[in-house]
């Protein structure tokens, strides 16, 4: 910051202090220089005007909380720069000249009170002029302007720093001079003045509660930017160590000790120590910087979509737990970042304790990581410590973000769910939290995960590496373009309203004192684990990179003509166009012909030319890798993948015969894949009528027919078809297994699954991570119970039903002869072994 800079900028904030009669505009005016060179500010959101619906051609007046001259020249600023009115300026309505900003507070004084402002006469007048004059039809916009974003501390003398509403002009000097630089300049959606006066008169009651309601709105706005005040670290640890459900764990522990209380309660302060986050705003600041770098340095760019939602319940006061997929360690720093420049408080997050090493561990803590063990291992004393710890976090309206999988996925699957923390979160509701609490499940998505190259091998059975300084510096030494990210937010789920529609008198147990365990938890926990990872996926980004890996891994060697390639992309993106999975599915605003040129520019793809054109193709080391893409967006086309197997395998199939074939798999993909279709046959309908529409097949005499093998249209059918193979063989290894050889104990029938699938892999020469992966067999055994396919006999060992034995004639009808031969020739030689 210049010296002559700050010496200016002192001298005219004295003389605002010694001149206390000096108009605002004036001063404002003075500012304006100092200002542009001590200020930054951050406007959100990015695109105000379309966001919030501003008209330009209808007259607009600003509000804002505090009369200050430097809010309003940083506002002059803000308005410049969006193309809106100045605020200096004056409206003219009905003859009358008013001041376009009102403010709801004056500063306060040195010395004595603080006046009122002219906000409530200003009001009244606006509504009397729109009663008169019905087509007015004015605009009053809401403009926070956040100097700095620290809640600030419980019992903290440091409230002069930004945490006073309505600060007197040294501190006002103080905090520009410290928070200029980390300014937040809010712009909410208009008031319509006219239907204000239409609905409730022109009143002097009626400009109070319009000024009432803007008090509240800014409040909001503060607390969702900032958060609440912090506990001092000391005091957060004996509040929690005070807790009745903490001092019987301590007792517990001491009697373990044999007696020795005192060991005991300094155990639980270590405890503490190792969990606790360490909150603080120049961890953020500095981080900020450094994450905007990276960014920049990483991707050619970060597509945040659905946030709206978001802003909307901060807005409104919720409890917001941020339930995101886990990809990449990337993720911890993603989110977070996008949050914050959303002019939202970044979370306290629950972090593995693996990434509590030197230094991370204490940058990540003072990010407003807590750390959790992988495992409670029956330690009372520590499960007892962290519910409490994480309770409090609701108990204060500390946003919190954790990982429902528990883990990184490696297959770029969803993982089945991990429920101890989401079971704490409905404790903490048992608690009696007396504000909404809100899950917001979160995509996020990448075109390169950095860790890819190594969750194969872990995969195969090596070792997974522990985290440590030097994997960080070896990461930061292969950064390089990793094209796009992607942050998508799901459809938010009220925990109170869920609650209540499962357990209708679910508050009958709420305890203050101690978590409560009714016999409902888990089951409800587990029930909403799963729709929380299907609302995950129902907010999947699409990409080139997905896209492209989804086209290229079902052509024959990977590799496939420039044309067929930009028909199959359009294809994809027509199919999702005109039978969507979800509404909130984002879809890339590229071309097929971009897309195809950007995977190039990542080293994703190859070309090749001849004198026939150019042939797009996937490098040997590529293809297993791209594989990982194509699972993240795998669950959007599994259904019209089978039923354009259906229609391929088959000479002719009629609509009741696909949505059946759909109907009996539904149930296993939705367990694994974490499908949600609201009604199968519709959807079926749907997507039939798409693939008429694109010539993907033909309806003869109601049924449905392959094209022209030789046709353009027979090879789209193909590689879309190609996509379901891999989960049909996997579904009849295990479905012929069992039907042959079972009954089998659970233990052996997914081991025996997994060799087999292994050798079906190596005589096909088949690509797929998830053939490495046991879990995948764990969940299909668990979906065929639920469903009904198989049971248990009198010595607990799986056995088929007889709608096992009818789905697994549908899946063989389904998959390719030779792969079926090679299932039945190596069957009996793999279960002799």
């Amino acid at each position: 910051m210049p010296a002559y800079a700050a010496v200016v900028f002192l001298a005219l904030f004295s003389l605002l202090g010694i001149i206390m009669f000096s108009s605002l505009s004036l001063l404002t005016l003075l500012l304006k220089w100092p200002i542009r060179l001590l200020v930054k500010f951050k406007i959100v959101p990015d695109n105000p005007l379309q966001q919030l619906g501003v008209n330009k051609e209808r007259p607009l007046f600003y509000i804002c909380h505090t009369e200050s001259a430097s809010d309003v020249a940083t506002l002059r600023r803000v308005c410049q720069q969006l193309a809106l009115p100045d605020p200096l300026s004056h409206v003219e309505l009905r003859g009358q000249k008013l001041s376009r900003i009102l403010f709801l507070e004056k500063p306060h004084q040195i010395i004595g009170g603080r006046s009122d402002t002219r906000a409530l006469k200003q009001g009244q007048t606006l509504l009397a002029a729109h009663l008169a004059n019905p087509k007015l039809q004015a605009q009053l916009m809401p403009i926070s302007i956040l100097w700095g974003r620290a809640p600030g501390k419980e019992d903290s003398i440091k409230w002069l720093l930004g945490e006073a509403h309505s600060p007197n002009w040294l501190a006002k000097l103080l905090i520009v001079f410290i928070s200029g630089r980390h300014t937040l300049v809010r712009l909410s959606k208009p008031v319509d003045l006219q239907q204000m006066a239409g609905q409730f008169g022109a009143e002097a009651s009626t400009a109070r509660k319009l000024l009432r309601m803007s008090r509240i709105h800014f409040y909001r706005q503060r607390l969702a930017a900032t958060g609440p005040k912090l506990m001092n670290r000391s005091q957060l640890f004996n509040a929690l160590l005070a807790t009745p459900a903490v001092k019987k764990a301590i007792a517990d522990e001491a009697a373990n000790r044999n007696g020795d209380y005192a060991a005991a309660r300094q155990e639980a302060r270590k405890l503490l120590q190792e969990i606790a986050a360490d909150y603080r705003t120049s961890t953020l600041r500095f981080g900020d910087r450094i994450l905007t770098w990276l960014w920049q340095k990483l991707y050619a760019g970060i597509k945040v979509n659905n946030v709206d939602t978001l802003r909307d319940l901060a807005q409104k006061g919720h409890e917001i737990v941020y339930v995101p997929c886990h990809r990449s360690h990337m993720d911890y720093l993603l989110l977070s970042y996008i949050i914050y420049h959303q002019g939202l408080v970044p979370p306290h997050i629950a972090a593995g304790i693996n990434l509590n090493f030197w230094p991370a561990g204490t940058i990540f803590r003072r990010g407003g990581a807590f750390f959790i063990r992988r495992s409670f291992s029956g330690n009372k004393l520590y499960s007892t410590v962290f519910r409490e710890y994480l309770s409090l976090l609701f108990m204060k309206g500390y946003a919190v973000k954790y990982y429902t999988e528990g883990g990184r996925s490696r297959t770029g699957r969803l993982l089945n769910p991990k429920t101890g923390m989401l079971a704490m979160t409905v404790q903490s509701m048992l608690r009696g939290i007396d504000r909404p609490v809100t899950l917001v499940p979160v995509y996020l998505g990448y075109e390169h995960v950095m860790e890819v190259n190594t969750y194969l091998s872990e995969l195969q059975g090596s070792g997974k590496k522990k985290e440590s300084v030097g994997g960080v510096l070896k990461a930061i030494r292969n950064l390089r373009d990793y094209g796009f990210g992607y942050v998508n937010f799901g459809e938010p789920i009220s925990l109170n309203h869920y609650l209540t529609q499962q357990i209708p008198d679910w508050k009958s147990e709420i305890n203050s004192l101690e978590a409560p365990k009714p016999q409902w938890l888990n089951p409800l926990v587990a029930k909403l684990s799963e729709q929380i990872m299907r609302h995950i996926n129902q907010a999947a980004a699409l990409n080139s990179i997905n896209l492209l890996s989804l086209a290229l891994l079902a052509s024959d060697k990977q590799a496939i003509s420039r044309q067929e390639l930009i028909q199959q992309l359009d294809c994809y993106l027509q199919l999702q166009q005109g039978a969507p999975y979800h509404s909130l599915v984002t879809l890339p605003h590229m071309s097929a012909a971009d897309m195809i040129d950007h995977a190039l520019q990542m080293k994703k793809i190859q070309v090749s030319r001849d004198s026939f054109g150019d042939v797009i193709s996937l490098t040997p080391a590529n293809t297993v890798l791209m594989s990982y893409y194509r699972n993240n967006i795998l669950h959007l086309f599994i259904i019209p993948a089978i039923l354009a197997s259906a229609v391929l395998h088959q000479q002719q199939t009629s609509q009741s015969q696909l949505i059946r074939i759909a109907e009996q798999l539904y149930s296993l993909l939705r367990q694994e894949l974490f499908l949600y279709v609201p009604s199968v046959g519709n959807y079926v309908k749907t997507i039939l009528q798409q693939f008429m529409h694109q010539g993907l097949v033909r309806l003869d005499d109601e049924y449905y027919r392959a094209p022209s093998q030789h046709s353009r249209e027979y090879v789209m059918l193909e590689l879309l078809a190609h996509n379901a193979e891999h989960t049909l063989q996997r579904y009849a290894v295990v479905f012929n297994l069992l039907r042959a050889h079972g009954p089998l104990d659970r233990a052996d029938l997914e081991q025996q699954s997994h060799q087999l699938a292994q050798r079906l892999l190596t005589l096909h020469g088949i690509n797929a991570p998830e053939y490495y992966d046991k879990n995948l067999f764990a969940t299909l055994s668990q979906a065929l119970k639920q469903a009904g396919y198989t049971q248990l006999d009198q010595d607990n060992r799986v056995c088929a039903t007889a709608e096992l034995s009818t789905l697994s004639q549908t899946v063989n009808v389904l998959l390719r002869s030779d792969v079926l031969q090679s299932i039945n020739s190596i069957m009996p030689k793999e279960c002799r072994a």
